[in-house]
């Protein structure tokens, strides 16, 4: 087990089925390893995994131990209540340290263009998230995007700008756009829209009152 990995005790899981509410009653949340061998499922407790989950997203490695027996995984589907957000059900991957997965990463900006240091607009992502590759330990759960390196608007960050760490691989298409800058719109152009409308406005008044005029005639 690595020191510094995410570790959590597991049991044995006999209750499947619909009967597994009355386990989330008693504050346990059912799960399952798969992966490597045959499933195995398992229960665990509430809180402690919820701790667990808050650190290692589906990105950093989890050591599960059950009845003495030690997996490591990766959390890859947490089912959650929609509007209270209990936990219902984790789905864990085992993985194989030597073995290539692949995985999402979020993109986060970092530094500003000057573009955007000059109030002319914002820097944006394109992309959320981007796919990489990578052994187990090499996952990370961020990519940083440096758009302070944006000399101008027509001029995105793509894939192929991003640094990644030592032994992590982008999926992605390296001409793929992850960030631009956008300009802000000008107030000028606003208020020549309210103007032009104001000018319609006024224009099909003026005929309405034309025609009332000659029908009284």
């Amino acid at each position: 087990m690595s020191e510094d990995r995410l570790a959590i005790e597991a049991e044995p899981r006999a209750v499947i089925g619909k009967k597994v509410k009355r386990l989330r009653r008693e504050g346990i949340i059912p799960a399952v390893i798969y992966g490597l061998n045959d499933p195995v499922t398992i229960q665990l407790e509430n809180k402690t995994l919820r701790r667990v989950l808050r650190r290692a997203g589906t990105t950093n490695l989890i050591d599960i131990s059950v009845d003495g027996n030690t997996k490591t995984v990766l959390a890859r589907d947490i089912q959650q209540h929609v509007t209270r957000g209990d936990l219902i059900h984790v789905d864990f991957q085992e993985v194989d340290l030597k073995v290539s997965i692949t995985a999402e990463a979020s993109l986060v900006l970092v530094g500003r263009s000057q573009m955007m240091e000059d109030g002319l607009g914002s820097d944006v992502l394109s992309l959320n998230s981007i796919e990489i590759e990578a052994l187990p330990d090499d996952l990370v759960a961020e990519i940083e995007v440096d758009v302070s390196q944006m000399a101008s608007a027509d001029e995105p960050i793509y894939v192929s700008d991003l640094a990644v760490p030592k032994g992590v691989t982008i999926l992605a298409d390296p001409e793929t756009a992850v960030a631009r800058f956008e300009y802000a719109r000008l107030e000028v152009e606003e208020e020549e829209e309210v103007e032009e409308f104001e000018a319609t406005a006024d224009s099909v008044e003026i005929i309405e009152k034309g025609k009332g005029e000659e029908e009284e005639e």
